[in-house]
């Protein structure tokens, strides 16, 4: 107990001695150890380091996870050392939701048919998402966590320590200071003819107990000095190797951009997939009930040759064994020719196929062994293939 309450008693006067020496050297009263040039670039680059981590770290999180209550939820399981529960992505949930109204409203119409394959795709983009984050926080994220983490709490302990020993260190240098002058002071000899005997005396020893205290200071400051310039290489070394944390964060953010690279691909693929299964199905029109083309699907290959006014097929549309045709000797049908306005722009493919402008008025018709997903469509003296889902029939 007795030993608790001296070093109890020791600290205290230590943390006195520096709160001194730091008041003094705000207020300009003592003069403070100043680091080298090239230590005061290392602490402002580890600080620089630190500053733009943590603001890369968050927004990051942020790009992952919009959401701030999840990323509230997933910061207090992180520190309760509890698995993060799995969380649906938004595509799976609007997947989960189409998947559902295709249910109900009909997954046999045409509406629940685009509803149900769209739903998968965004199921995939759901999918693709999920394992993008998980990718991204392992590879990105958790480094960048480690460093503020792991690393820099090292530096700021060991730059606070430095901190305490050359406010030691000054302090040794002030205390010696006015030890030296208190010395100076004292060794002055008195007149004998002037002063009292009994003064001299006082003298001479008041000037033997500062030099006592001279030799004290002058070992306290060697002291000082010593455990100032050991930390100092220690803090030194530790700052030094935030080359080594950049070139770490370096491979991460090539990772990272790897990992979103892989990401967006994926969604495109999805997507396009998701175009081209679209454009396989005869859809519903805006603002008409009756169907893109007519019913063949119902209809025999027999009945519809009796029904339809026999022409030539168009080229890559005709069945397997039949000659096809140029565009050019295409001819319309005396009757069964309609107006279309276009929903949306279209790029032909290829020179088979007319490319569109949203909102136009184009001349559409079918010839018999067509795919159902496409007519074929006039613009002035331009007719090519068209995909019916860009169509709105007219009459």
């Amino acid at each position: 107990m007795d030993f608790n309450m001296k070093k109890l008693a020791s600290d205290a006067g230590i943390f006195f001695t520096r709160a001194v020496q730091f008041t003094e050297e705000k207020f300009g009263q003592a003069e403070k150890t100043e680091l080298d040039a090239h230590f005061e670039n290392l602490l402002a680059r580890a600080d620089s380091t630190k500053n733009w981590t943590e603001k890369i770290l968050r927004q990051t999180e942020v790009l992952l996870q919009p959401n701030p209550s999840a990323r509230v939820e997933e910061f207090l399981y992180e520190k309760l050392d509890r698995k993060v529960p799995s969380r649906v992505t938004n595509g799976e949930l609007l997947a989960q939701y189409m998947a559902e109204a295709a249910s109900e409203l009909g997954p046999a119409t045409p509406y629940g048919k685009t509803l149900i394959k769209v739903a998968e795709a965004e199921k995939r983009l759901g999918a693709a998402e999920r394992d993008f984050i998980h990718t991204a926080s392992i590879n990105f994220l958790t480094p960048l966590r480690n460093f503020l983490e792991g690393d820099w709490k090292t530096i700021s302990k060991e730059r606070r320590l430095l901190q305490n020993r050359r406010l030691d260190l000054d302090a040794c240098k002030a205390r010696l200071k006015k030890a030296k002058a208190a010395e100076a002071k004292a060794t002055t000899v008195p007149d004998f003819q002037e002063t009292r005997p009994r003064n001299y005396i006082l003298s001479a020893s008041a000037s033997a107990l500062w030099n006592d205290e001279v030799d004290k200071a002058e070992q306290e400051l060697r002291v000082a000095q010593t455990e100032f310039d050991r930390q100092a290489e220690v803090t030194r070394l530790l700052l030094e190797g935030i080359s080594s944390t950049h070139v770490n964060h370096l491979r991460c953010l090539h990772e990272f951009v790897e990992s979103q690279t892989t990401y967006y691909a994926q969604c495109y693929r999805h997507m396009l997939d998701l175009q081209k299964q679209l454009g396989r199905f005869p859809g519903t029109f805006v603002g008409t009930t009756e169907p893109a083309s007519p019913p063949l699907s119902s209809t025999s290959p027999t009945t519809a040759a009796a029904t339809m006014p026999v022409g030539p097929s168009v080229a890559g549309l005709a069945p397997p064994g039949e000659a096809a045709l140029c565009l050019e000797e295409v001819t319309p049908p005396a009757s069964g020719t309609r107006k279309a306005r276009v929903l949306y722009d279209y790029e032909a493919a290829d020179s088979s196929e007319l490319a569109l402008l949203a909102d136009e008025l184009i001349t559409v018709y079918s010839l018999p062994g067509m795919d159902p997903d496409w007519l074929i469509g006039e613009r002035g003296n331009k007719k090519g293939k068209v995909p019916v889902t860009y169509l709105e029939l007219l009459s």
